[in-house]
């Protein structure tokens, strides 16, 4: 029997107050929301997932570094740490686990300094602005990359 591949899925901080949290930026879509819509995803694309939220850079580092010998590839919207922290983008690479790196709203029509991932250069690819479905599309992709690459 083959086992399923089993995708890490991180959400940093702040988006515990999805729904809430600048609806007109992010949506009206809660974590919960976002989680359940991964979880039938995962269904159909017959994987398993794994999701925690945290607002704290050390356990989005030590949540990754945990992925060696359990997770295949790494789902993760690090929210603000995606343009400061050199930590998970090292961390990120350290696992050398593929991961694809979303965003809920296009990070390149905003503030210029998000503009800058430091994640991007780890991940196999990056999906934004495409509100609860980025986590969707990009589930889609890393399992693709994962069967088929």
């Amino acid at each position: 029997m083959l086992e399923l591949l089993n995708i890490l899925v991180l959400h940093g901080p702040n988006l515990n107050l999805l729904g809430q949290r600048e609806p007109g930026v992010y949506g009206s879509a809660t974590l919960d929301d976002i989680n359940q819509l991964l979880e039938q995803e995962a269904q159909t694309l017959q994987v398993k997932i794994s999701i925690q939220q945290s607002n704290h850079e050390g356990v989005l580092v030590d949540a990754i570094h945990s992925m060696l010998g359990q997770h295949q590839g790494l789902l993760i919207n690090a929210g603000a740490y995606t343009h400061t922290s050199v930590a998970i983008r090292d961390a990120i690479g350290a696992v050398s686990v593929p991961a694809v790196e979303v965003h809920l709203s296009n990070i390149y029509r905003r503030e210029p300094f998000r503009h800058h991932s430091f994640i991007a250069a780890v991940a196999i690819g990056q999906i934004s602005g495409f509100g609860a479905d980025s986590y969707r599309l990009g589930l889609q992709a890393l399992v693709h990359h994962l069967k088929y690459s």
